[in-house]
């Protein structure tokens, strides 16, 4: 029983962690109350700060990359309990997005500064609506089975992990990866640009792609279903009509 309660307590604190430290992320990405923020006034060596970006953004990038790979997860679970995968996969992700909110050099200039009161609530609202899209696409996929909470909670009552359905809730019958779309309106709807924030919303933008090129090939291999779904359903530009099908998207955010 004690294995059980520090397993679903490694879970939920895992999991308290991540989202303290995203929504941190968020008002650091819009300039937010927080200080310093993604465009705060940059102070040291345009290239050595720009250097030390470049390689926080890489190691996000690869952390994320080789962690949900199939073939590391079947390593990786000969080391870890499978129940705790989940989580581990999301704290390693959180200590890292920590490590770029903590460690981002501020590289000074502006690409673009928008005024307009109109133009910058229109601005504001499509941040928001960004993030609540995100969010709102990994409850649609079930976002605690996302983050490691459903794992770790089944293994405490004692019932075995089982796969969820293959099904497509709302946003996914429009678009193959919602979760991703909304990050991506979030990191580029600024009313002021920066060259911190291009870098930031550039690198992580190219990242999106490549990693969800390497995820559908994931979903391909596992589910048979997938390939007709990615003929039906575009990958991030949404289709005006959806079709109802019974496909599912396991986003690895």
């Amino acid at each position: 029983m004690t294995k059980k309660i520090l397993t679903l307590g490694y879970g939920v604190i895992t999991y308290m962690l991540f989202f303290g430290v995203f929504n941190y992320a968020i008002l650091f990405i819009g300039n937010i109350i927080v200080t310093p923020s993604l465009d705060s006034a940059g102070e040291s060596n345009f290239l050595h700060a720009l250097f030390i970006d470049i390689g926080l953004l890489t190691l996000f990038a690869l952390q994320h990359s080789i962690m949900a790979r199939p073939a590391f997860k079947n390593l990786w679970t000969k080391v870890i309990p499978k129940p705790i995968e989940r989580s581990t996969y999301v704290l390693a992700s959180t200590v890292i997005l920590a490590a770029i909110i903590y460690f981002w050099q501020p590289l000074g200039g502006v690409i673009w500064e928008i005024t307009h009161p109109v133009a910058v609530n229109t601005l504001t609202i499509l941040f928001t609506a960004g993030w609540f899209i995100l969010f709102l696409a990994s409850f649609q996929i079930n976002h605690f089975d996302l983050f490691g909470l459903r794992q770790v909670w089944l293994y405490f009552k004692g019932k075995p992990y089982t796969h969820l359905p293959f099904t497509t809730p709302w946003l996914y019958r429009f678009m193959r990866h919602p979760l991703y779309v909304g990050l991506i309106i979030g990191l580029w709807a600024a009313p002021v640009m920066t060259v911190a924030h291009l870098v930031f919303a550039m690198l992580c933008t190219g990242y999106i792609f490549v990693g969800a090129t390497l995820e559908e090939k994931d979903l391909e291999n596992a589910l048979p279903e997938y390939k007709h779904y990615k003929q039906d359903v575009p990958m991030f530009m949404p289709r005006i009509s959806a079709k109802k099908r019974r496909n599912r998207v396991i986003e690895s955010f």
